[in-house]
């Protein structure tokens, strides 16, 4: 069992810099001194977290990992800019959402200097789902900000996540559209390749039937690369649908979008979580989202003082890119380790092992509770899944406006 025996700091000696991230930096800022110690009094211990991330900073789900590796980033400076006894290191590794990458970037991150303490990440479900099977058999605690599918937590004791489950997603979209009247004739186009879109369908499907919604059309695909959607769009059309139900990622969904206006197709679009960063799609044409709904614990368009700091701190780590709620559950997931493990009371010379333990016992005590960017008082069962309410906004303008 490896241990890591650091030496004793005086916090009053610190000097912070900026951990840089992949894929973007900013300028490093000062941080607070601390107080001296009362003359004979022992210095107090710093006990540094390596966190080793893991998500897609290139191919086609690069949005998405840019954009946790970024939030998450903003959360480690803005902690070791804290007057505290606990500083973090971070290092982002690629996976380009493959799930042979990933457990290649989680080995990567093994080899880290001493090694990581605690994983953070994956960013897709099938690259989470294939890392969370490793970390469970050598018991390093792992927290992932958008994996959602069940798979990523079943039988893991050792993984959390932060963002709502796909079947969570599911049911509360159907549960919204019937409480809305928003359709009365569905379609759904899905990537049955894929854990995540399938799950939240269905759990969708199942929750519409209980709802008194008509699904007329159903319709797959295997692969986000997928050019060509008009098969599906003409199912939905010659069916009568008034309302299209994506749960799929931002990239095959601005293909249908395209799609379905050639072909003179326009009825109501909502999805999930993986339609969040449409908006900054490079070369998508913004007025085809417009009234297009999703479900997202985050809207980036808010005016509290939480969400505006974030923002700030955000645009100017990633040179001006808006954040999306990957970014802000990144942001609350950084959070929700550096409280747990305050909590927890880790030290330096604790092995990777005796982290995981103690941190499992803080996430799934009741009383243990996060208020984020993503949700206020969330908590967490000992499936790893957090209990957080998901929210609707619709496209208006270009931006997103609570519904």
């Amino acid at each position: 069992m490896k241990k890591r025996f650091l030496a004793l700091t005086m916090a009053g000696a610190l000097t912070l810099g900026l951990l840089a991230g992949c894929g973007g930096g900013s300028t490093p800022s000062a941080a607070p001194s601390a107080a001296p110690a009362e003359s004979g009094a022992p210095a107090a211990e710093t006990v540094t977290l390596k966190i080793g991330g893991i998500g897609p900073i290139t191919g086609s789900a690069a949005i998405y990992g840019t954009a946790t590796n970024w939030g998450a980033q903003v959360a480690v400076d803005e902690i070791n800019a804290m007057q505290s006894d606990f500083k973090l290191e971070y290092k982002f590794e690629d996976d380009e959402a493959d799930g042979e990458k990933a457990i290649n970037a989680y080995r990567t991150l093994q080899d880290w200097g001493d090694g990581v303490d605690i994983i953070y990440g994956c960013t897709t479900s099938g690259a989470c789902v294939a890392v969370a099977g490793e970390t469970y058999s050598e018991r390093y605690f792992q927290l992932t900000p958008s994996a959602s599918s069940a798979d990523v937590t079943a039988g893991h004791d050792n993984v959390f996540q932060m963002c709502f489950t796909d079947p969570n997603q599911g049911v509360a979209a159907a549960e919204y559209i019937a409480e809305k009247k928003l359709a009365t004739k569905i379609a759904a186009i899905y990537n049955n390749a894929d854990p995540y879109s399938t799950g939240v369908y269905e759990a969708f499907a199942a929750e519409a039937a209980s709802q008194g919604l008509e699904i007329v059309s159903t319709t797959t695909f295997s692969d986000d690369n997928n050019p060509d959607f008009t098969v599906q769009i003409r199912a939905a059309k010659d069916a009568g649908a008034d309302l299209l139900f994506l749960p799929i990622y931002y990239t095959p969904a601005s293909n249908i979008l395209k799609q379905a206006k050639d072909m003179d197709y326009a009825p109501k679009f909502f999805g999930v979580d993986g339609m969040d960063g449409i908006l900054t799609l490079e070369g998508f044409d913004l007025s085809l989202a417009e009234g297009l709904m999703l479900m997202t614990p985050f809207n980036a368009y808010a005016t509290d003082d939480k969400t505006v700091a974030f923002i700030d701190n955000y645009k100017k780590l990633s040179g001006g890119v808006d954040p999306n709620q990957f970014a802000a559950d990144g942001y609350d997931c950084i959070y929700a380790i550096y409280e747990a493990a305050k909590k927890a009371g880790i030290t330096n010379d604790m092995s990777h092992e005796e982290i995981c333990d103690a941190l499992i016992a803080v996430f799934t005590d009741g009383s243990f509770t996060v208020d984020g960017l993503t949700g206020s008082g969330m908590t967490w069962n000992t499936a790893g899944e957090v209990s957080k309410a998901p929210a609707a906004v619709v496209i208006k303008d270009g931006i997103y406006v609570n519904m």
